[in-house]
């Protein structure tokens, strides 16, 4: 008789900002295999974003104990505010797929864009890695572990399309490839676990909220690759588990949280060229926004009470959480502002410290995810005040492609424009995160540390 495998071969494909809301007319596939799965609700954690909720699915923890309070903090020993890094190091707990490791040494893993996906145990990982020229120039590229795997993928799929990752060109051809992709490692390597990151979604909802009228076109075409992606690992009897890290609402306000901080004077700037930097390590109080989430670090406590009572009368924020406060939520960590900010349902913050548009600093018109002080939503868009703005871009893009130097400030200063956010926790269970597989539970809402035991539920059933 066969000896019986320890763990079974499953997927979990994370599809970004998903939520029931969405599910109708224009995902007919979706719609009909979730008929036949079994679906609950994941109640939204704080923060409800990418990098929080992904290391807490896949380590059965809180930001407070993994360490992970959002996309970006401030890192006291540089003085600096770091977002979007990648190192795998930066999730100070245990992995899924090293407790199975443990258990069964030919466990193997594929971690397909899932977030701090470098220098991860995992066996065979991709995510998107830009090649910086010292000319200044962005290449699209991507880094894979085994290293000769992006070549093989780019040589057969071609150049990852960073531009249609993020930025105002973000569309369907990102998903597309990283979909093809993952079934190009599955084909080649049988992981045990493969965990594959959708970001579709994520575009179209920031920047016109759950309107179904609006989102169609984005909406079928997610339903497509969803249908080829399942249907591939139902003909290899596959555990599929699909899910989402958060659901996205509608928003209409934003709040300048650092433009209220510099109005009370703690503030600093730093002056370059035409342009004002934001220098943390020399202001009193700042904050790092992270859509509707903002942690606000403090020189010392007398700041922090000043702070807490200034911002406890500021419309649209709904918690001021001291450190204390914070371990309610799970949040209190080293890496946590001194006070978290939680905004109401239709705000978010903006990262902006400038008070005047010709004083903001040159990437603030550009994609440019690592230099800014938060996280800036309006990446999406083409400045609309600009006339010609795509024909600009073209031409820029044209000079980038003869090898000449170019600035793409195209980004628009205009926070209005966004009207879909996410990050903090909100009651319309309609627009909460969804956890479907094959398996019946009797919840039908779980926290989100739960999705780590469910995952590890459908590895080790046998049914």
């Amino acid at each position: 008789m066969p000896k019986q495998k320890t763990f079974q071969k499953t997927v979990v494909i994370d599809v970004v900002g998903l939520s029931s809301f969405l599910v109708g007319e224009f995902t007919p596939f979706l719609k009909e295999y979730l008929q036949k799965k079994h679906t609950l609700t994941i109640k939204p954690m704080l923060p409800a974003l990418t990098t929080s909720s992904q290391s807490t699915y896949l380590t059965g923890k809180w930001p407070n104990e993994h360490g992970v309070v959002g996309n970006g903090w401030y890192d006291h020993e540089d003085a600096e505010i770091k977002f979007w890094k990648q190192s795998n190091h930066l999730v100070e707990a245990e992995k899924i797929w090293e407790r199975a490791k443990k258990i069964d040494p030919n466990f193997t893993c594929s971690k397909m864009f899932w977030w701090y996906n470098m220098y991860s145990s995992a066996d065979y990982s991709v995510t998107p890695r830009p090649q910086y020229h010292a000319d200044g120039v962005k290449a699209p590229d991507c880094y894979s572990n085994p290293p000769e795997l992006r070549d093989e993928l780019q040589t057969k799929l071609g150049s990852f399309p960073l531009f249609n990752f993020w930025g105002p060109n973000a569309n369907i051809k990102s998903t597309k490839w990283i979909a093809d992709a993952s079934i190009y490692v599955d084909k080649k390597y049988d992981p045990t676990l493969t965990l594959i990151y959708l970001p579709h979604l994520d575009y179209c909802l920031q920047k016109y909220g759950p309107n179904l009228p609006k989102i169609k076109k984005e909406l079928l075409e997610i339903d497509s690759v969803l249908k080829d992606l399942i249907e591939y690992y139902e003909r290899k009897n596959t555990k599929i588990i699909l899910l989402s890290e958060y659901g996205i609402t509608p928003v209409s306000q934003p709040i300048h949280i650092n433009r209220i901080l510099r109005k009370e004077g703690l503030i600093n700037v730093r002056k370059e060229r035409w342009y004002e930097l934001l220098d943390p390590g020399a202001s009193a109080a700042f904050a790092v926004s992270d859509h509707q989430i903002a942690h606000v670090y403090c020189k010392d406590s007398k700041i922090k009470n000043r702070v807490t009572n200034l911002l406890q009368n500021i419309d649209g924020i709904a918690l001021v959480l001291d450190k204390n406060s914070q371990k309610k939520y799970h949040i209190n960590h080293k890496r946590s502002g001194d006070i978290v900010l939680v905004a109401d349902p239709k705000f978010w913050f903006t990262y902006y410290y400038w008070l005047d548009d010709k004083l903001a600093p040159d990437y603030a018109r550009l994609v440019d995810i690592h230099r800014k002080p938060g996280y800036d939503p309006c990446e999406m868009f083409m400045d609309p005040k600009k006339p010609g703005i795509r024909l600009r871009a073209g031409f820029k893009l044209l000079r980038k492609k003869l090898g000449f130097r170019y600035l793409m400030d195209v980004i628009p200063l205009d926070a209005n424009l966004v009207k879909g956010s996410h990050g903090g926790i909100h009651e319309q269970r309609e627009f909460y995160p969804i956890f479907s597989s094959q398996t019946q539970y009797p919840e039908k809402e779980i926290s989100a540390i739960k999705v780590y035991d469910l995952i590890w539920d459908q590895m080790t059933s046998k049914i």
